[in-house]
């Protein structure tokens, strides 16, 4: 398996920083939060776009994914959404990106079974336009739809190969699901799995990974089993919480962390 992080854990920090700390501390890959206040977003030029998939190639870096915030569950007209997605997509086609995230995003109001046909009406109109760029869309187990059994809901009724799932191992975990379980239900659409760890379901604040109580080493371990070669991508969510330990100062022990999982597994 590949390693990653996301931006999440560096609001803010230039491109060039970004995949500088990369290189330093060892991951093959970074995960881009494509929203305004970053760096890299769909408001870039063509010019700009260029710049970016320039760099990532310099630097031998991967761009792994852009974490987008369009929600395809919510409530209201498809268009705002499609356009959203649209635009995420062709970014990523700019850059190089394999993959987009969207989040479900359902509504408090709404049934499960109205989220569920929202989400995949949308996900299907989207995906003929994500077949014609050579990207994926990767629907996050979070929210309205956090195990992989809601998300599955979503994905089996949508049936593209364009349109996967992207496993966040606290999500899952919050829905009371095992890692066998998420994997079952995730493995045949999986694109990657976001690794974070936190002190308890009360407290997300997030910690070193190893530091907390989610499963980490269950989840690498049926990984492991089944023989899933893919990516791991540590989401620090630093963004969201400012007292949280600068992600930087975190990273080479994140990553031995993870390659002793793996090492074990093996």
């Amino acid at each position: 398996m590949k390693l990653a992080f996301s931006t999440l854990g560096v609001p803010g920090l230039p491109l060039t920083d970004v995949l500088g700390l990369a290189t330093a501390h060892g991951y093959h890959g970074v995960e881009l939060r494509a929203h305004p206040e970053e760096p890299v977003h769909p408001g870039l030029s063509a010019d700009e776009r260029a710049a970016v998939a320039a760099e990532f190639k310099a630097s031998g870096v991967e761009l792994l994914g852009l974490a987008g915030y369009a929600r395809v569950a919510a409530p209201g007209d498809d268009e705002p959404v499609l356009a959203e997605v649209r635009g995420l997509l062709e970014l990523a086609r700019d850059l190089g990106a394999p993959y987009i995230r969207v989040f479900p995003g359902g509504a408090a109001g709404q049934s499960a079974e109205e989220a569920d046909a929202v989400a995949a009406r949308r996900l299907g109109t989207a995906a003929e336009y994500a077949a014609d760029l050579g990207v994926g869309i990767l629907l996050e187990t979070h929210d309205s739809h956090r195990t992989g059994a809601d998300a599955m809901r979503v994905l089996g009724l949508v049936g593209h190969l364009r349109v996967g799932a992207l496993w966040d191992v606290m999500h899952t975990w919050l829905g009371g699901e095992q890692p066998v379980e998420s994997y079952a239900a995730l493995s045949p659409h999986l694109g990657y799995v976001q690794v974070k760890d936190i002190a308890s379901a009360e407290d997300t604040t997030p910690l070193a990974l190893g530091a907390g109580v989610l499963p980490l080493t269950e989840v690498v371990d049926v990984l492991s089993r089944h023989g899933w070669d893919g990516w791991l991508c540590w989401e620090y969510e630093k963004r969201w919480y400012e007292s949280a330990a600068p992600l930087p100062g975190l990273l080479t022990a994140g990553r031995e962390h993870l390659n002793r999982l793996l090492t074990d597994a093996a």
